[in-house]
């Protein structure tokens, strides 16, 4: 049994400073991930300061007539808000997709942006792992590697970021509010999670001390669509081998607007930008689709176990986007 202290924040200033000024707190939410860790011995914070007393738990317009979520709405809940089901379909989607209605009752989301990677070797202890352990090693890239990154990944982590309500926010434009003692500053969340590079012990841009409050989604205007497909193993409790998050608008016969986010195949929600760029202004027909996936794809670098993934993410595209534009269209 490792010791740690307990402290439950009764406000945001209170709950930021506990984490600036011990080297080892950290803040605690749902629980989901972090509690899963300490039994893991894969963390041993000397102190955790809760934060779900916090006044974050609202689902509100905005003026402009997007949405801010606060940072501890649970994810049961955020699923089921009706402004969410009606506006932004592809993170309710997205939500229900993830985990177990349990865990989801406790989940929050903050804490779901947050939550590490499910690679086997960070989770085992006895393995070399540079995201747990800063410069053992990458054990999954001659091991067991076919959940893992063919996008954006470094000889120093193959791992996969694994929330689906991630990758459903990136396509959606979301912006995520952080509180420091210093400030506060918003980061996009395309922007939040980091490449691995050589520092994938580092899964976010924020700072230490950092609390996420809220994010925004923008509104979307009339007649765009939203989807979310999740690619899994099996039907439940179970994470994507590949996901996608699409936003579409078609006007006067061509693609007016289009943003795409995949899940399972980097260290971050993909935002596929190049994908977007080729369908904008393009008839939304299937060859269309299709050569978008395969420009975005083009970069990917499977592993050993893991190549699968490629026709896998192209086709998922093309079906997603297939999907949407007859719901448009119809």
């Amino acid at each position: 049994m490792i010791p740690f202290e307990y402290r439950r924040a009764e406000d945001t200033d209170s709950a930021v400073a506990a984490v600036e000024e011990a080297p080892r707190a950290v803040f605690l939410a749902g629980g989901t991930n972090l509690v899963d860790h300490l039994k893991l011995g894969i963390t041993a914070p000397e102190e955790l300061v809760d934060v779900t007393a916090l006044p974050l738990d609202t689902i509100e317009s905005t003026p402009d007539g997007g949405l801010r979520i606060g940072a501890t709405v649970r994810n049961s809940d955020l699923a089921a808000s009706p402004p969410v089901r009606e506006r932004y379909r592809a993170l309710s989607l997205a939500l229900l997709s993830g985990a177990s209605a349990q865990l989801r009752n406790r989940a929050t989301t903050g804490g779901n942006l947050l939550q590490r990677t499910r690679c086997p070797y960070f989770q085992e202890v006895t393995t070399p792992c540079n995201k747990r352990s800063p410069g053992t090693g990458c054990s999954a890239l001659h091991g067991h590697n076919k959940n893992h990154a063919v996008l954006g990944a470094s000889d120093s982590c193959v791992a996969t970021h694994p929330s689906d309500m991630a990758v459903a926010m990136a396509a959606l434009d979301g912006t995520v509010h952080v509180r420091s003692s210093r400030d506060e500053r918003t980061i996009p969340v395309t922007e939040l999670h980091r490449l691995p590079g050589e520092q994938p012990h580092r899964d976010t841009v924020l700072e230490r001390g950092e609390l996420i409050t809220a994010v925004d989604l923008p509104p979307l205007p009339e007649g765009t669509y939203t989807a979310y497909r999740k690619v899994r193993e099996r039907a439940s409790y179970a994470f994507a081998l590949v996901s996608v998050a699409a936003v579409l608008r078609v006007a006067n016969g061509v693609i007016d607007d289009v943003r795409l986010a995949f899940g399972g195949l980097a260290h971050k929600p993909w935002r596929a930008g190049t994908a977007e760029e080729r369908l904008r202004g393009a008839i939304p027909e299937e060859a269309t689709f299709r050569e978008a996936a395969e420009a975005e794809l083009s970069v990917a670098r499977p592993l050993a176990d893991n190549a699968f993934k490629i026709p896998l993410a192209r086709n998922t595209l093309g079906a997603v986007l297939r999907d949407l534009t007859t719901e448009v269209l119809r």
